[in-house]
C-alpha cells in the first residue's frame, strides 16, 4: 500500500472528509430529495498537452476557465492518457481497460499491414492490425450510467466506429456531433460537415456550439440526474482562430521575445520547442471560453454544487507532425511519441464539496475514470468491465492505493515521429520496448522526468523484470504486433531523413515567422470567423 503525496493547499483533512461525506453520503429531506446523486460533466479535449494550460505552467496560453476546474477541484499531477493517439484513449475511457485488452490500439482509420505501403512510407516494420470500433460485448460507462437512472448526453468528437457504433449505439440518449471522423471536417467555423450537427449560422464557432448544446441539455434536464460528455474537436487540426485572438497572441509573443528558432530535430522529425503559435493559442483560448460557458451554465441553474466536473485530454500536444502546433517541454516528445510528452495529460476532477482543491501525485490513467465516476456517484462498480481501472475515490478521502503497473501498447507508426513500442510504468520506473530491433529503454522518472538518460544497461535486473512483466501482460491479452517490412530501403530512409533536416525544418521555421508577422492573413474572412460573433 502506498499513500500518494497530497497537497491540501491549506484545507484540514477532516474538513475535506466532512465536505465529501456531506455531499456524497447525505440525502436531503423533503421534496428536494429527488436528486440523490450528483450530476457528472465530463470534458475531454483533443490533442491538448500537459503544459498547454496556464495552470499547468504555460506562460503563453490563457485558460482561466479550465484553470478554475483545477483550482476548485483536485489536480492529478501524474495523469496519463491511455494512449499516445486519440481513438485508443477514448475507448479506454469508455471501457475502463488498457488498449491491449480492448484492441483499439491506433486511431480508427489508420492503415496497417501492407496497406501501410500505400501512404508513401518506408519503414522497417508493417504496423499491426487493430479493432475498428468499440466492441459490442462491452458495457460502456455511458450504458452503466443510463442503466442507473442518468440521462446521458454526448457532444463533439467520437471517432470510435462508423454508423452502427456511434454514441447512440453505446449508451448516449442524445448525440450532438459524434460520428466516424476525428477532425472537424470543414473547420472550426460554420459551415462544417457533420451529419449529427447541423449548421445554424455561418461563422458559428464549433467549440462554442458544442458548449451551447451541452448547456441546453443541462437546462432541460436540471430536475433530473445527468451524465454529460463534452468531447471537443479542439485543439486538433486544422489550426484556426479569429483575427482578434490571433492578434492578441501575436502581440504577446512579441512582448515575450520571439526566439531565434522554434524547432529542433528529434529522432525522426523536427519538433517544436517553443510555445509561440498565435493561431494555436487562439484555438486553445476558444475552447477555454467554451468550458467557461458550461461552468457558468451549471452555476446559473444552481447545479454547480451538485455536479462532478472532470477535465482531461486524449493524448499529448502536437509538437511534431500534423500542424507542429505546440511544445510539451520540459516533457520529451508529444502526440504519437512513446515519451511522457505523448501520454501525460491535464487530469482534473472537481467533486461537490471539495473546495480549493488538492494535488495528488499518484499515477492515474484514463482507464481509471470509469470506476471513479461510478464510485463517486454511488453506483456499484463493475470490475469485470473496468478491469484495468481503479476507483480514485479513496485518494479524495486521504487514503492510499496499492502500487500497480500501467501499460501502453502502440504497435504502429504515426504521423508525428513515434516508434512502434509498448510501455510499462511501475513506481518510478518506466520501460519502453521498441519493436524495431527489440530494443529497450529504461528511465527513472523521479530523477529524470525529461527522459534524457536511458539507464537500461546500468539496471539489467530492473529492465529484465519489467520487460518480462510487460510481455506477460501483452500475451495474456492476445496483443497484436508489427511484422518485418521486406521492402524497406535503408538508402531511401537516409535520403528522407536528410530531407527532413534540410527541407522540412527550414519550411517550418518560415511558417512560424509567417504566423507571427503583423500582416498575416489566412484569407479574407479568417476561415469565415468574421461573419458572426460568439
Amino acid at each position: 500500500m502506498i499513500r500518494s503525496k497530497i497537497n491540501l493547499r491549506g484545507i484540514p483533512v477532516w474538513g475535506l472528509l466532512l465536505c465529501i461525506i456531506a455531499v456524497l453520503g447525505c440525502k436531503e429531506k423533503g421534496p428536494a430529495s429527488q436528486k440523490k446523486r450528483p450530476n457528472v460533466v465530463f470534458i475531454l479535449a483533443d490533442d491538448l498537452g500537459l503544459h498547454d494550460l496556464s495552470v499547468t505552467g504555460s506562460d503563453y496560453y490563457e485558460t482561466p476557465h479550465i484553470d478554475r476546474i483545477a483550482n476548485e477541484g483536485t489536480m492529478f499531477t501524474q495523469g496519463y492518457a491511455a494512449s499516445r493517439v486519440c481513438s485508443p484513449s477514448r475507448a479506454s475511457i469508455m471501457l475502463g481497460q488498457f488498449t491491449a485488452r480492448h484492441g483499439i490500439t491506433d486511431w480508427i482509420g489508420a492503415a496497417s499491414g501492407t496497406d501501410w505501403r500505400n501512404h508513401g512510407r518506408n519503414d522497417k516494420l508493417l504496423p499491426a492490425g487493430y479493432v475498428h470500433q468499440l466492441p459490442s460485448r462491452d458495457t460502456t460507462l455511458a450504458e452503466t450510467m443510463r442503466a442507473n437512472g442518468y440521462r446521458t448526453f454526448f457532444a463533439g468528437k467520437w471517432h470510435l466506429g462508423k454508423e452502427g457504433s456511434w454514441p447512440g449505439d453505446h449508451g448516449f440518449d442524445i448525440n450532438k456531433g459524434g460520428w466516424d471522423v476525428g477532425s472537424p471536417i470543414g473547420g472550426y467555423f460554420s459551415p462544417w460537415e457533420n451529419p449529427n450537427l447541423n449548421n445554424r449560422k455561418k461563422g458559428e464557432n464549433l467549440s462554442m456550439r458544442l458548449a451551447r448544446e451541452t448547456v441546453d441539455f443541462i437546462e432541460k434536464n436540471k430536475d433530473s440526474t445527468f451524465f454529460a460528455y463534452l468531447s471537443f474537436y479542439a485543439v486538433h487540426g486544422p489550426i484556426q482562430t479569429t483575427e482578434k485572438k490571433w492578434g492578441h497572441y501575436r502581440d504577446k509573443a512579441e512582448e515575450m521575445g520571439i526566439k531565434d528558432h522554434g524547432f529542433e530535430m528529434e529522432r525522426v522529425l523536427p519538433i517544436r520547442v517553443v510555445q509561440d503559435n498565435p493561431i494555436y493559442a487562439g484555438l486553445v483560448e476558444q475552447m477555454d471560453d467554451a468550458v467557461g460557458l458550461v461552468l457558468d451554465g451549471l452555476k446559473e441553474q444552481g447545479l454547480d454544487e451538485n455536479t462532478i466536473v472532470i477535465f482531461t485530454s486524449d493524448n499529448g500536444g502536437v509538437a511534431s507532425g500534423d500542424a507542429f502546433s505546440t511544445t510539451n517541454l520540459p516533457l520529451r516528445g508529444g502526440k504519437g511519441y512513446q515519451w511522457e510528452g505523448g501520454i501525460r495529460e491535464p487530469y482534473f476532477i472537481k467533486v461537490p464539496g471539495l473546495k480549493n482543491g488538492a494535488s495528488i501525485d499518484y499515477p492515474v490513467t484514463g482507464a481509471d475514470l470509469y470506476p471513479t465516476v461510478l464510485d463517486l456517484t454511488d453506483i456499484p462498480l463493475k470490475p469485470e468491465q473496468h478491469v484495468d481501472g481503479v476507483s480514485l475515490k479513496p485518494l479524495f478521502e486521504g487514503e492510499g492505493l496499492e502500487n500497480r503497473a500501467l501499460f501502453w501498447h502502440y504497435p504502429h507508426y504515426g504521423n508525428q515521429g513515434g516508434n512502434p513500442s509498448s510501455i510499462i510504468r511501475e513506481g518510478k520506473w518506466k520501460l519502453i520496448h521498441y519493436y524495431e530491433g527489440d530494443k529497450r529503454e529504461l528511465y527513472n522518472l523521479e530523477v529524470d522526468p525529461k527522459e534524457e538518460k536511458d539507464i537500461s544497461d546500468a539496471n539489467p535486473a530492473v529492465t529484465e523484470r519489467l520487460g518480462d512483466k510487460l510481455q506477460a501482460f501483452l500475451q495474456e491479452n492476445n496483443a497484436r504486433f508489427p511484422r518485418k517490412e521486406t521492402k524497406y530501403d535503408p538508402e531511401l530512409a537516409k535520403r528522407l531523413h536528410r530531407e527532413k533536416i534540410e527541407i522540412l525544418m527550414p519550411r517550418l521555421e518560415a511558417e512560424r515567422l509567417k504566423f507571427l508577422s503583423e500582416d498575416f492573413q489566412p484569407n479574407d474572412t479568417w476561415w469565415d470567423s468574421k461573419t458572426t460573433s460568439d
